[in-house]
């Protein structure tokens, strides 16, 4: 599961030290996977497929304290799942997904004492879903970051840190019966029933990141592969040839894109914090503090 490091510009634990909370994620998340797992194990021990229609006992009760654990800081949040678990594996590996998800949200829009206001649709956001649930763990995500610019604030496409490399990620998500046609860097065509319409470019947007992407690493004096790629799982996409560090995934391709990324075995990289730390420095965030914090005494936090 993807960390999601930056969401827009919600304030995020991640900022506050990078070099602790991927770390934490990932021990975490094995640790409470074996304990569902356990649950479930145990579940299906006791109940030989036959429905219990009683109230759930305290085993029942799926402890999150872990997740938001760090030294003195302490905050409790615990699932109650009264439902039965599901039957198969591959569905209660889904099933702990979709419950780690909301936490994912958590830690990127809010950190000990401060919060954001987080857009309530996404928690059902399909696309982010995707990018968090789909990749493993040792790639962070930055989901259209807001950098703060001379200029003022600008929103960037999604952002993929990998042990390796990034990748400046545009999805497009169009109508399937449309075909998209890369023509030149400023504008592309659509075609529906061999009617062509032109389109702005996906290219200038990645372009526009990349080059953000660019000077703040050579203000820390860091280099890193940087891929520009046009994304789409339900379009095809015909070109004559992919400018250079450009990779064109459309739906044929979207399959295969997907698994190189689940295959890397490559764990996160010092290397790999550097450069996130690096664009963390230059996001904006806007946040409140937490009414908890407003008061002398701050039950669940010690």
């Amino acid at each position: 599961m993807a960390q999601l490091i930056k969401l827009e510009n919600y304030i995020s634990r991640y900022q506050q030290d990078i070099y602790h909370y991927p770390g934490q994620f990932t021990r975490l998340k094995r640790e409470n996977w074996q304990r569902l797992k356990l649950l479930w194990e145990e579940q299906r021990t006791t109940q030989k497929d036959e429905l219990i229609e009683e109230e759930p006992q305290e085993s029942n009760f799926f402890n999150w304290r872990a997740l938001f654990n760090r030294r003195s800081e302490v905050e409790e949040e615990s699932f109650d799942h009264t439902n039965l678990l599901p039957d198969s594996e591959e569905e209660l590996k889904q099933y702990f997904l979709d419950t780690l998800y909301p936490f994912q949200l958590k830690w990127a829009s809010t950190t000990i004492n401060k919060m954001s206001f987080l857009n309530q649709d996404y928690y059902t956001d399909e696309r982010l879903q995707f990018f968090l649930q789909r990749i493993p763990d040792t790639y962070f995500v930055m989901y259209h970051p807001v950098f703060e610019l001379k200029n003022g604030p600008l929103a960037a496409d999604i952002i993929l840190i990998t042990p390796l490399e990034m990748e400046i990620i545009k999805v497009i998500d169009r109508p399937a019966n449309q075909t998209m046609i890369a023509f030149d860097d400023r504008y592309w065509y659509t075609e529906e029933k061999n009617i062509q319409t032109r389109i702005l470019s996906p290219l200038i947007s990645v372009k526009r990141t990349a080059k953000i992407i660019q000077s703040i690493l050579h203000k820390y004096g860091l280099e890193m592969p940087l891929r520009k790629v046009i994304l789409s799982a339900t379009n095809p996409i015909e070109f004559e040839r992919e400018p250079y560090h450009t990779s064109f995934i459309g739906r044929d391709q979207h399959d295969h894109w997907l698994l190189q990324k689940q295959q890397l075995s490559a764990p996160i990289k010092h290397h790999q914090l550097k450069i996130a730390e690096a664009l963390l420095q230059h996001v904006e965030s806007v946040a409140v503090k937490r009414p908890e914090w407003e008061q002398k005494e701050s039950p669940g936090f010690h």
